[in-house]
């Protein structure tokens, strides 16, 4: 593979158009290969085995530093069980209410979300499950490309196939920000309540909740009357919420 690639081949002509775009292809499709590749091989590592970071961490530490070098992200990774089964249902139902039940995607949810976008002008609402935010936060960068979606939607069925409902929800409440700097559920109750994970009350629960779309702005401003009925709306529908045993 390495001759043809280098047309290092015995007697082998000089190489035309079409010779350098066929090995261009090629060597495209094997380091898209091996990209896929590497994601596959972190995904079954951390079936076991926690995360210690994510990409979009990297990022905001980058970009919290430019500014303080010394500064460090507030990130403690706790264990599922030490988690208040009042954050795990306060975000699910926040988030992504058919988790237990879609495979990785909310067909319906994504076409309300069009619609809405659509009749408003703008990308007002997203559609994204769990799954698919976890994708993007453990891989993407911040940056938006063309294909960024076809990936997040891969890397999704990934995690689908090979992590359980309970381990999804467990990293994705681990890396996600809920503040400046402040990343999973134990450094948010600590920043926020002075509480542990499992500790936190359904009010807490629900406003941390509430806070998940732009977590930097709601760490800043720490009562509006659009968070205070989304707090509300998250409350009353904590009750039905289908969490991961």
């Amino acid at each position: 593979m390495k001759n043809w690639l280098l047309n290092n081949k015995k007697n082998a002509s000089p190489l035309g158009f079409r010779g350098y775009f066929t090995r261009g292809l090629v060597l495209f499709f094997m380091i898209l290969f091996s990209y896929q590749l590497w994601i596959f091989l972190h995904i079954c590592w951390w079936i076991k085995f926690n995360p210690s970071t994510s990409a979009f961490m990297e990022d905001r530490l980058e970009m919290i530093q430019e500014k303080n070098p010394e500064a460090d992200l507030k990130h403690q990774w706790v264990d599922y069980a030490k988690i208040s089964n009042n954050l795990k249902r306060a975000v699910v139902a926040s988030e992504d209410a058919k988790f237990i039940d879609h495979e990785g995607f909310d067909w319906e949810g994504i076409q309300k979300a069009y619609e809405k976008n659509l009749k408003k002008g703008k990308i007002v609402a997203g559609g994204s499950t769990i799954s698919q935010q976890l994708a993007k936060n453990l891989f993407l960068s911040t940056k938006r490309t063309p294909w960024r979606k076809a990936e997040e939607a891969l890397i999704t069925v990934m995690l689908e196939n090979l992590l359980s409902k309970r381990r999804i929800l467990e990293i994705y409440l681990n890396i996600i920000e809920w503040g400046n700097g402040v990343f999973g559920a134990e450094a948010a109750a600590r920043h926020h309540y002075k509480t542990s994970a499992a500790n936190l009350s359904a009010g807490q629960a629900a406003k941390l909740a509430a806070m998940i779309p732009n977590p930097r702005f709601y760490d800043a401003h720490k009562s509006t009357s659009y968070l205070n009925r989304r707090i509300a709306t998250i409350q009353a529908r904590m009750g039905a919420a289908e969490v991961p045993k």
